[in-house]
């Protein structure tokens, strides 16, 4: 029989990821702050191992009687998030945040319409993309004069980011609570230390940027995952890439704030464009099936 996704499920499903999107552009900005001294591996190592630690201590998963599901699904997931993160942080060291995160979000974008058998899932998701390029191509310059290799890593991170809603998915119906996140975040973090731990011995010696690391540990990896684990069990796995789209427009808005970056009127389009779209496929998944039974 076909479930039906209920209306309060689906608005708490939408306010988890915006809420995730939120933080987890807030850390990313933080993180910036450690590239001087500890690198983008040394920075996303970690916030991964960091965010680990704080979450086992508050979660204190119980693994005793998982079984080779349990433990592929959680190896999975840390693999797409020591892909997704590592490439990320690398991009955004060499290009804007918002660019980084626009082109990045071709991934799950990409996904989405090859999940969806609807032609209104599929109109959404056009509609998305419009935003998505607008938005990577407005503002002053914001496309000329990139890195290419910046770029090219963002489109790497987009593809994990894709394998990231997949096996998070996969996660979310297999291991019930946080467990599997905290293996996960345990599991990107061992993949990462041959290529961060040089730069992250350097700035565990300082007070100051180990603080800053928690901090983003928390905002970037804690938060975000946890609340977008939760929406991955009360959305279908199409609409949740298409909400996705919010986060080159809260990267975007976080540059402005935070970095005091330029927005014009291209960019003011484009977000309407890409919050239309997010809003469009969140009301036409009162029909959709849930992607897997809840952990």
């Amino acid at each position: 029989m076909t479930a039906l996704v209920p209306t309060e499920r689906r608005g708490a499903a939408v306010l988890m990821v915006l809420g995730s999107c939120t933080s987890l552009q807030v850390g990313a900005a933080l993180a910036a702050r450690l590239f001087p001294v500890a690198g983008p591996a040394g920075a996303t190592l970690l916030r991964l191992a960091l965010a680990a630690a704080v979450l086992c201590a508050v979660v204190r998963p119980k693994l005793r009687g998982w079984d080779r599901r349990h433990w592929s699904a959680a190896v999975l997931f840390g693999l797409s998030l020591a892909g997704m993160n590592g490439f990320f942080y690398a991009s955004i060291a060499r290009i804007p945040l918002g660019v980084a995160v626009t082109v990045e979000f071709l991934g799950p974008l990409v996904l989405a319409a090859a999940l969806s058998r609807r032609a209104r899932d599929l109109a959404w998701v056009g509609l998305a993309a419009v935003g998505v390029v607008a938005l990577g191509w407005s503002g002053d310059g914001a496309a000329s004069g990139l890195d290419p290799l910046g770029v090219v890593f963002a489109l790497v991170a987009g593809v994990f980011w894709a394998g990231y809603i997949l096996a998070g998915a996969r996660l979310g119906a297999v291991v019930p609570g946080q467990g599997g996140l905290v293996v996960g975040l345990a599991v990107a973090a061992v993949v990462l230390l041959p290529l961060g731990a040089g730069g992250a011995w350097h700035a565990v010696g300082d007070p100051r940027l180990l603080l800053v690391a928690l901090g983003t540990g928390v905002l970037a990896s804690v938060i975000p995952y946890t609340l977008e684990l939760a929406a991955l069990r009360r959305l279908p796995r199409p609409v949740f890439g298409v909400l996705l789209s919010l986060e080159p427009v809260v990267a975007t808005l976080v540059g402005v704030l935070l970095l005091s970056q330029h927005v014009g009127p291209l960019t003011v389009a484009a977000v309407g464009l890409v919050v239309v779209a997010s809003a469009g496929s969140t009301l036409s998944a009162r029909a959709s099936k849930p992607p897997a039974a809840s952990g």
